[in-house]
């Protein structure tokens, strides 16, 4: 089998993607009844970490040790790639030794010249341009509660950063309408909110949200932007999702929140333990959905 990559979600068909969230229901189903399944099994997995994590690590950790293989946690204080070793000669040198590899870093182009010289499957555990793999548990999350996400209106209210670039590409791979409210000068980058009919920019939250099956939210201040953080809470305070603007969505509308989340940010203390909020289970579908893209890729 040729070498397959998961570095956006554009590396997958719609059908591959829907394959990965339906695999991913049963690997669920599976670990609740206590079923063994262990495919993996003698396979190895790189984990290089060029930035924390809490819910990435335990969840590639896991997945991988229920699939019966096993997990190496790299970052640069452990390795060769904190004293300046070539992206491109560690990834030769793993494709030598491990079975698949992610990473998880600031630099999406680093990611892709890895992945042009690695002999084994890539993942893209989150860059500054994209996250895929969260894409792949809330559309589990999604599918559980209200089923098919196509056809449906998806609320995206933040930062135009990487969950944001990556729901652009999930409209346009799932069907979905996904209205984005972003702060001026936080915005998605215009070519790729072009590369879909799918989504559109409005000019505020509550215009995002109205009738939305779905709201969506993230920090405002990723990782690498800590000395923006006066400006940006500034800049976003009309945007933080509460009851108030929760309230302009369907009756029967989800929240969810990739996390961590800082709550009194973009989320209201409250909207965090409300109903509607499903942010527990998304994070735990991070395991299922992982478990899925690991033996899909293997």
């Amino acid at each position: 089998m040729a070498k397959r990559d998961f570095l956006t979600l554009l590396d997958t068909s719609p059908e591959e993607i829907q394959f990965l969230v339906q695999r991913a229901h049963e690997l669920k189903a599976m670990q609740k009844a206590g079923e063994l399944w262990e495919p993996l099994r003698g396979k190895t997995l790189a984990m290089i970490f060029g930035l924390s994590s809490t819910r990435t690590r335990v969840a590639f950790e896991t997945g991988m040790h229920q699939l019966g293989g096993h997990a190496i946690f790299l970052n640069p204080d452990s390795s060769q790639l904190g004293r300046g070793e070539p992206v491109e000669d560690t990834a030769r040198v793993l494709s030598e030794m491990v079975d698949i590899v992610m990473i998880r870093g600031d630099s999406q182009a680093d990611m892709n010249t890895f992945a042009h010289y690695a002999s084994i499957p890539v993942i893209n555990a989150m860059s500054e341009l994209y996250h895929p793999c969260q894409l792949l548990a809330d559309i589990q999350t999604f599918t559980d509660h209200r089923g098919s996400i196509e056809g449906a209106t998806v609320a995206f209210v933040g930062d135009g950063y990487n969950m944001c670039n990556s729901y652009i590409n999930a409209a346009a791979q799932l069907g979905f309408n996904l209205k984005i409210a972003c702060p001026e000068g936080y915005q998605p980058d215009p070519e790729r909110l072009a590369s879909t009919n799918n989504a559109n920019l409005v000019d505020s939250a509550e215009e995002a949200v109205e009738k939305a099956d779905l709201v969506v939210t993230d920090v405002w201040s990723s990782m690498g932007h800590e000395e923006e953080t006066a400006a940006r809470l500034a800049a976003f305070a009309p945007f933080q999702v509460n009851r108030k603007l929760l309230d302009l969505a369907t009756k029967d509308t989800l929240l969810m929140h990739c996390l961590p989340a800082h709550r009194g940010e973009e989320v209201s203390d409250d909207v965090m333990d409300d109903p509607r909020s499903v942010v527990w289970e998304e994070a735990g579908n991070r395991l299922h959905t992982q478990k899925a893209l690991l033996e899909f890729l293997l």
